[in-house]
């Protein structure tokens, strides 16, 4: 409701009523609801284009983007665990396996390497998380290859594994007779004297006594490569090739129990003691060979005797005596 106004009229020197015609009444009732529709929707254009007021579709999305966030930070927490995890595997891997095998250390530098030439993460830039999102991919990328790498160098050490498992097959390890007592160990591994010419020579074995027909034993895995009485001085006779270059010889045998090209365990019975060829009594005659050079078999018996037991065969085969072939 309006209010009433008056004005001073110095003619009459009285306050005269001010009179608004209808039409102008109407023009500042326009005036005013056009300057406020105007002033209005200035407002809330001012409003929808500024970061004081959201709508509910950027409401929405600034959640969503904080979920991005918050996973890609949870992302970073892990990527951050598997590293941890795998420099671990990566330690135990150099200075364990590695030196156990005897192979050398993949070097940090190989195993720490990143990506080289175009940016590879050009596509992520121009975004408002673009430099969370590339520095988790450069992650996720390093840590990929760093898995390559070490998953490639596990497969080498199982190999080297292998290897192992097949060379500590193949060495020699336990006595070719029965020996629990100790006594059977006749003559040891270097100058001995020749039971028939009573000169000194080089006994290039051991000699174990015992009956005619005692069981002879491989001394490791392998395959026999010749069961003959065809090679001077040794009667009949097993040589047994175990692979990585090493040999045992198993000389005057009453009889065989294996042929050429058999394949044979550690612990199979491959013959029985004997008499032949030069011998002076019922006996073995052991050799181990390596790399066609002959070794001390005393060296060769940590399979199957304590370290007391094996003090004492020593100080039994380290006696000169008399050989019995």
């Amino acid at each position: 409701m309006f209010k009433t106004k008056y004005y001073y009229d110095q003619k009459t020197l009285s306050y005269r009523k001010i009179e608004i015609s209808k039409i102008s009444r109407i023009r500042k009732t326009l005036t005013f609801l056009i300057s406020s529709m105007f002033f209005g929707i200035m407002v809330l254009l001012f409003l929808l284009n500024s970061t004081i007021i959201n709508t509910p579709t950027e409401l929405s999305q600034a959640r969503e983007i904080a979920n991005y966030e918050l996973q890609f930070d949870i992302l970073n927490k892990k990527i951050n665990q598997l590293n941890t995890v795998l420099q671990n595997i990566e330690e135990r891997d150099n200075n364990i396996y590695r030196v156990l095998f005897e192979t050398n250390p993949i070097p940090y530098d190989i195993r720490r390497a990143g990506f080289g030439g175009i940016n590879r993460y050009k596509n992520l830039d121009g975004y408002e998380s673009s430099e969370l999102v590339i520095e988790t991919n450069k992650k996720i990328d390093i840590l990929t290859k760093q898995i390559v790498i070490q998953s490639k160098s596990l497969d080498e050490i199982e190999r080297l594994a292998n290897e192992k498992e097949k060379l500590l097959a193949a060495i020699p390890s336990i006595q070719p007779i029965k020996n629990n007592d100790l006594t059977r160990m006749a003559s040891g591994f270097g100058f001995r004297t020749d039971p028939f010419t009573k000169s000194r020579r080089m006994h290039k074995g051991m000699d174990f006594t015992a009956p005619r027909g005692t069981p002879i034993y491989a001394a490791s895995d392998g395959i026999v490569t010749r069961a003959d009485s065809r090679s001077s001085g040794y009667g009949k006779h097993i040589r047994i090739d175990h692979g990585f270059g090493y040999m045992t010889l198993y000389a005057h045998l009453s009889k065989y129990n294996v042929r050429r090209n058999q394949k044979v365990k550690k612990g199979d019975i491959i013959g029985f003691v004997g008499n032949t060829g030069r011998s002076q009594a019922p006996h073995l005659h052991y050799e181990v060979i390596k790399d066609n050079k002959r070794l001390n078999p005393i060296n060769f018996y940590y399979g199957d005797l304590t370290p007391e037991e094996f003090e004492e065969l020593l100080k039994i085969a380290n006696q000169e005596n008399q050989s019995l072939d």
